[in-house]
């Protein structure tokens, strides 16, 4: 059973993905000042930052929100030269 799910725009995306994601574009140190997500901040791992993130709720959706924003952002930015 595989029906897309256009009214999902996490589907097919995985936290481990997500997080990456964030950490590339604005760094760990800007990521924990903006979440206020420990995790984040001190000594920050993608594999603690995802153990964390996986069994707290309010914190995943934190992160989940900012990748949203960020790619919303990102595809609403014009186009340099042509």
């Amino acid at each position: 059973m595989s029906e897309e799910q256009p009214n999902d725009p996490l589907h097919g995306v995985t936290l481990k993905d997500i997080v990456n994601f964030l950490v590339d574009c604005y760094g760990w140190k800007k990521l924990g000042r903006w979440t206020k997500i420990r995790c984040f901040v001190n000594n920050p791992t993608i594999n603690s930052s995802l153990k964390f993130l996986r069994k707290t709720p309010w914190a995943r959706t934190k992160v989940e929100n900012l990748y949203l924003v960020t790619k919303r952002n990102q595809q609403n930015k014009p186009k340099r030269g042509g």
